[in-house]
């Protein structure tokens, strides 16, 4: 038996080691300030979801990095939630980002091992499943573990008006950046970043999300072009991928919306069980006692 778990330990360590998360960890130790801006970001990402609709709600971070993400629907009146990741330098990021929330858990979980079951009003996760080995199998347990009635919602690269990058630069990141040391394309990063500075401030890029970028500090800048540098997998979804992925977990009232005109937000309703019976909230109980 310890043989068969053994096995079973390395296929899954191979399969989190896919999704880079200690490339990330290494990112998110570096880049673990909250900015400002960092909110119109996030919600962009969480397009679907007004300030207002996320009050009173329990959530589940899947992938929480640096934890930013938990941190906003907090300061929107959020009633606590778990946020989980699986780099100990992204957890440790996370706390010191939500310290001032003791309602909010960082936990060391993976995406393919959530193990909570109709707890959470929301599950999401931001930018996370594209860099994942086996995507469905993440998006299915944040399914399981939303409520009955609760909403799942994703935020992923988009094919639409990135296929320069898909055909030019992504075959670069497989070919070379995500087999070097990751401090070594954290050094990289600079050089790219000055020349899209640049470009910026020349007028480049007729996009929403390259206006966006104009408004960002160099610092910022350059985080986010390190970001699409560090990874082993990057997947590019067009708008009828990302649909089909929330349909086929049995997601109900699926809505897209096209963020920046790069990518996309993705938002489903789970259904109720033909006997329309809805389970306790174990984490709700959990958070009305602290």
């Amino acid at each position: 038996m310890s043989g068969i778990r053994s096995v079973k330990d390395s296929v899954l360590d191979r399969t989190l080691a896919a999704g880079s998360p200690d490339r990330f960890g290494y990112e998110w130790n570096n880049y673990s300030e909250l900015r400002p801006e960092y909110e119109e970001q996030f919600l962009g990402w969480t397009a679907h979801l007004k300030p207002a609709d996320w009050r009173g709600l329990v959530f589940l971070d899947v992938g929480c990095g640096m934890g930013r993400n938990s941190y906003w629907p907090m300061i929107y009146g959020a009633l606590g939630g778990l946020a989980i990741d699986v780099d100990d330098r992204s957890l440790s990021a996370a706390r010191r980002t939500l310290a001032s929330f003791p309602n909010v858990r960082v936990e060391k979980r993976s995406a393919y091992e959530i193990s909570c079951l109709d707890e959470f009003d929301l599950v999401y996760s931001i930018g996370v499943i594209h860099h994942l080995e086996h995507p469905t199998r993440a998006l299915a347990g944040m399914v399981r573990a939303a409520k009955p009635g609760g909403r799942v919602l994703i935020w992923v690269y988009g094919l639409e008006n990135n296929r320069w990058l898909v055909s030019v630069l992504d075959p670069l990141r497989k070919a070379l950046f995500s087999r070097l040391p990751v401090s070594f394309v954290h050094h990289l990063s600079v050089y790219p970043t000055a020349v899209l500075w640049l470009l910026l401030r020349l007028g480049f890029g007729r996009t929403a999300y390259f206006d966006l970028l104009r408004q960002f500090a160099f610092r910022h800048l350059r985080s986010i072009v390190f970001d699409q540098m560090l990874p082993k997998i990057a997947h590019y979804w067009p708008r009828a991928t990302v649909e089909r992925l929330m349909q086929e977990q049995g997601l109900v009232e699926v809505r897209l919306i096209w963020v920046n005109e790069m990518s996309w937000s993705a938002i489903g309703t789970k259904p109720f069980p033909a006997s329309g019976h809805q389970p306790p909230c174990l984490l709700c109980d959990r958070v009305n006692r602290i």
